[in-house]
């Protein structure tokens, strides 16, 4: 009887068990339900990639079609964007530091070397009149300072002793013979023989043996070139003598350093064997021909040397400063750090703050003239634009691993669109540029319509527009890319101009639309939404955009023989 009850307990027990269960299973099921849903949630949206290969990018788990790693993870942060993000801590850690782009006088700094040289229009090479035997040297070594009408040396001359005695024989016939003994003076005068010479040769009827050579300017004697003894003819040098009051600094110019040197550029320089004196002076001359062996040109600084202090052969140090900009214009300048040269293309990190993370975006540049440690950036920047000055290779190794268009590979092959630097206008330059485009969308649906007479006027009204804006009348960045959006706008024109049918004037609307699209894009005109429209079949299968203000696709390539034709590709907003 008591194993009855004892049965029919454990069964009254099972029952509300399983009741209780029952009721509460479907709270429970929900709940897991929710969960594997939230799991489900964030596995659409996480994506892999191979740590070797960033660009492989999938939605599930699996192996590098590449190197067959297992993919790992990637982080969601900003998967959308082409630019790399990063934390202001990150930033600290990895000693990455930034600066912000301003204008100011671009100063390039030019060191040359050279030496001090004798001022060649002070150079006098000191010759004999009489010829003869050298019988008596009075300078006998390099380098002793000689005044004028100093005796140098004296010369025995037989035919000047000769000479002497034909003025003697001509003293005694001068009365019968006057124009003898005139002419018996004149031939003395001839071998510079003063008159006083002449006058003591007659008073006492004696002929001079030996007559002396005297200096005929003053100076040092940098070259002695005879020795006592030696037979000299007249007109032969015998002496390099050179002022040494004046001289030269002659500093050597390479080719490269032609353009930042001028006549009348200040130099600061020094010499080497006077540590501690600093003197300054102006390029007075540059040599106009290269040296065919150094490979340089001189460039002249003329300094006055009363006291001696330079001595030719002393070796000198300069540095040139010219300012680049000028006093009316002003350049953009960032330093070498900032810069990741590859050879052709030049590219530096623009920094933007998104909230608490710091987004660093590529950007191509144009380099102008090395200044030192800096750059001038002729293209690419503008006042205000924060650059990465300090850990640029760090960055740029995190971008990369990040699959993101970096230094190396400026372009990932994905689907995103291709990005154009972004420039600032003012809006009555904006209004120049969105009358063009309102043209073109003109342009565009004449096509639509297959009317070419109206697409011809279009065309000829645009081209006129495109002309009569004038770089000048924008800042140097700003013209020069209009400069170049203008050169490729005109050239699409002026083939359509040229059409004699409407099927010749769309072959050339791509190339006018692809440049449309980028000045949109470039100079920010979308006031209203813009979208930018593909066909396929363009351009012979090779696909063409176009831009239009209406996301309807009415193809312009086409016309009405497929108007349908083509597919949104992306809106401007």
């Amino acid at each position: 009887m008591e194993n009855k009850k004892i049965i029919l307990i454990v069964i009254a027990t099972l029952i509300i068990g399983a009741g209780i269960g029952w009721i509460l299973k479907p709270s429970n099921s929900n709940s897991e339900d929710k969960e594997i849903h939230d799991h489900l949630g964030e596995t659409a949206d996480q994506i892999w990639t191979c740590s070797m290969h960033p660009q492989i990018r999938q939605s599930e788990p699996g192996n590098c079609p590449i190197c067959g790693m297992e993919l790992i993870p990637l982080k969601s942060d900003n998967l959308e964007s082409e630019n790399y993000t990063m934390s202001e801590d990150a930033m600290k850690l990895a000693n990455i530091t930034t600066m912000t782009v301003g204008k100011g006088s671009a100063n390039k700094e030019l060191r040359l070397n050279g030496k001090v040289q004798v001022d060649e229009r002070n150079a006098y090479s000191q010759s004999t009149h009489i010829p003869g035997r050298i019988e008596q040297l009075s300078i006998n070594f390099t380098g002793e300072k000689v005044s004028r009408g100093q005796t140098l040396a004296t010369v025995y001359s037989p035919q000047l002793v000769t000479a002497q005695e034909e003025l003697l024989q001509a003293e005694s016939i001068k009365e019968s013979q006057p124009e003898l003994f005139a002419a018996a003076k004149e031939k003395l005068r001839n071998w510079k023989i003063g008159d006083s010479q002449i006058n003591r040769i007659l008073s006492t009827g004696k002929a001079i043996q030996r007559f002396p050579i005297s200096a005929d300017v003053n100076g040092i004697v940098t070259e002695k070139m005879v020795d006592l003894g030696d037979y000299v003819e007249r007109g032969m040098p015998i002496y390099e003598i050179s002022d040494l009051s004046k001289v030269w600094v002659l500093f050597d110019l390479y080719e490269s350093d032609l353009n930042w040197v001028k006549e009348g550029s200040k130099i600061t320089y020094t010499i080497n064997s006077l540590p501690g004196e600093t003197f300054e002076g102006k390029i007075s001359f540059i040599d106009p021909l290269i040296n065919s062996q150094t490979r340089v040109a001189s460039a002249r600084v003329e300094v006055n040397n009363k006291e001696g202090k330079l001595k030719p052969e002393m070796f000198a140090s300069g540095v040139v400063v010219n300012d680049i900009s000028g006093k009316e214009t002003q350049e953009i300048v960032i330093p070498k750090s900032a810069v990741l040269w590859t050879g052709k293309r030049s590219v530096v990190y623009i920094k933007e703050t998104l909230g608490d993370r710091a987004e660093f975006i590529l950007r191509e540049v144009v380099l102008g003239p090395a200044l030192g440690d800096s750059y001038i950036v002729t293209e690419g920047l503008l006042a205000g634009d924060e650059i990465v000055s300090n850990g640029t290779f760090t960055v740029d190794a995190s971008v990369q691993l990040s699959g993101r268009p970096s230094m190396m590979n400026p372009k990932i092959d994905t689907d995103k669109e291709d990005a154009f630097i972004k420039v600032a206008i003012s809006e009555k330059e904006k209004q120049e540029f969105e009358a063009v485009l309102s043209n073109y969308l003109k342009f565009k649906d004449a096509l639509v319509e297959d009317d070419f007479s109206s697409a011809k006027k279009l065309n000829t009204k645009m081209g006129d527009q495109i002309k009569s804006i004038n770089k000048s009348q924008f800042n140097s960045q700003v013209g020069k890319i209009w400069e170049s959006f203008q050169k490729e706008l005109l050239a699409s024109t002026n083939t359509m101009a040229s059409a004699k049918e409407i099927k010749e004037m769309r072959n050339s609307f791509d190339e006018f639309s692809e440049t449309m699209i980028g000045m949109v894009k470039t100079f920010q005109l979308n006031n209203k939404e813009l979208y930018v429209l593909h066909c396929p079949m363009a351009d012979n299968n090779k696909g063409a955009d176009w831009l239009s203000a209406s996301s309807e696709v009415k193809n312009p390539f086409y016309g009405s023989a497929m108007i349908t034709c083509g597919e949104l590709k992306t809106t401007i907003k």
